[in-house]
């Protein structure tokens, strides 16, 4: 386990990992963050440039208890490690601190990145001492700070990385050089970058398995209609592949999903071997999911039986699947948020398992969404493509807010159509008229056309009696 005594760095040893030259006494140094606003005692201050400076705001960090601060040029209030490029230094302190992990996993994807990134560190946590990203920090900042974040003494870590370019994936992965790595699924998502769509953005995504260290694992999701083409970039790395879908010949196969209101109970076959576990997911997805999440253990060298016991308690997280039972006037209903982001694939993956809820008399499977973003010159046919899937997932209401939802909305069979407002504040400030008592309610749509706002209002109507524990989700640098 890391010992708590030992520091996360000192200032000599920073500026040796980056090159750099230490103005000041050495210190111990605990934590380090570039946000001044998050510094705490004894962290060190990273001053990166963005849509500020951040060299503008050391002083302040040295105000609330920066011990050091890795700068490009000179600054006023405390010790700071001097250094050409601090982006480049703060990739070199990731580079450096990389190897405190025996083993490390990454994970990307389209859809479900984060969730399982997080379900993969619940299962390396029991295992012994982890580290993973926090948030969605999977881009050029959050990775090698994730890195360099990692304490001494790691035993296994795992790292969440996106894209919202090509060529951003590889040499994130380079970074983390990981001994076993997924991609959990492909999809119409930051299509608009790629020319050839999302076969374009498949092979973005096998990407992540040019980083790998020799011999490593890569697990491939064979139920993914681009499963072909990350196949085919794993087998390029010269990488182990292990597989995980619904066909024989699986690695890890999905025999049978059945949701209920705690959860689910998932029969699968792991090797051969028939499994059954049980998740606190309802969601259809998870039946996929959780098939990665054992993969990526069991190759980080993770029991069979600690996965399972790290999957029944991993919660839904917030804005990703997390349920409240909401009390209002005459009754309670059930809010399910996955506001946090959307994409054809994972809307479609939410109506299913919205479909598959059972309600009380009187009650309505209800949606709401906002608009998906970043779908270029394909935002109009995949809006107005939802439509067959909320049909076929028998859902009874769809409230929709947004431009682009218009279009799904004039697409709806009008017994379906509910509200269209213009924005999501607009919706949101009409939210006891959405719903009704005995209504399983689900709010889903991309984090910057705000469908947080919408889930905040229908939350805020009534108190909640019960729920999962909140957990939080979401970075200021997130990608995909």
């Amino acid at each position: 386990m890391p010992d708590a005594r030992t520091p996360l760095w000192t200032a000599e040893a920073i500026a040796s990992a980056t090159g750099g030259r230490l103005h000041g006494p050495d210190a111990s140094i605990s934590g380090l963050t570039y946000n001044s606003r998050e510094i705490a005692p004894g962290d060190l201050f990273l001053a990166l440039h963005g849509a500020r400076d951040g060299h503008e705001f050391a002083e302040a960090a040295f105000a609330a208890g920066a011990t050091v601060a890795l700068v490009d040029r000179p600054v006023e209030g405390g010790p700071y490690v001097l250094v050409l490029d601090t982006l480049k230094a703060l990739e070199a302190l990731g580079v450096a601190a990389r190897d405190r992990a025996r083993l490390r996993g990454a994970v990307t994807g389209s859809v479900g990145k984060t969730s399982v990134t997080q379900a993969i560190k619940a299962g390396l946590d029991l295992a012994g001492s982890s580290h993973a990203s926090i948030k969605s920090y999977n881009n050029h900042i959050g990775v090698p700070l994730t890195l360099a974040r990692m304490p001494q003494g790691t035993d296994r870590a795992v790292f969440e990385i996106g894209m919202n370019h090509p060529g951003e994936i590889g040499p994130l992965s380079a970074f983390v050089r990981p001994h076993a790595a997924c991609v959990t699924t492909v999809g119409p998502v930051h299509i608009e970058a790629f020319a050839d769509g999302e076969a374009g953005v498949a092979r973005e995504k096998a990407a992540i398995f040019e980083g790998l260290a020799p011999g490593g694992i890569a697990v491939v999701n064979a139920a993914d209609a681009h499963a072909d083409i990350v196949r085919q970039g794993a087998e390029k790395a010269g990488a182990v592949v292990r597989t995980f879908g619904h066909d024989a010949g699986c690695d890890a196969r999905l025999l049978e999903f059945v949701a209920d209101s705690e959860g689910a109970t998932v029969t699968a076959e792991l090797d051969g071997r028939r499994i059954e576990y049980r998740l606190a997911q309802s969601g259809v997805h998870w039946g996929l999911n959780s098939l990665c999440v054992i993969l990526m253990l069991q190759a980080l060298d993770v029991s069979l039986e600690t996965a399972l016991q790290a999957l029944a308690g991993f919660q839904p997280l917030a804005g990703r699947g997390q349920e409240r039972t909401v009390a209002v006037p005459g009754g309670v209903f059930t809010l399910i948020d996955e506001s946090y982001n959307a994409n054809p694939l994972s809307m479609k993956a939410g109506f299913v398992s919205l479909g598959a809820r059972s309600v009380e008399p009187g009650g309505r499977r209800v949606v709401v969404l906002t608009d998906m973003l970043e779908l270029g010159e394909h935002s109009r046919a995949l809006h107005e493509g939802l439509a067959p899937a909320i049909v076929a997932a028998g859902l009874d209401v769809v409230h929709t807010a947004g431009p682009q939802m218009r279009l799904l909305h004039e697409a709806l069979p009008p017994a379906l159509r509910g509200q269209w407002r213009e924005t999501a504040a607009e919706l949101a400030a009409e939210a006891a008229a959405l719903i009704q008592p005995g209504d399983v309610v689900m709010v889903k749509g991309s984090n910057g056309s705000k469908a947080s706002l919408v889930a905040a209002a229908l939350a805020n109507l009534g108190v909640t009696e019960q729920g999962n524990n909140p957990s939080g989700s979401g970075a200021p640098h997130a990608t995909r």
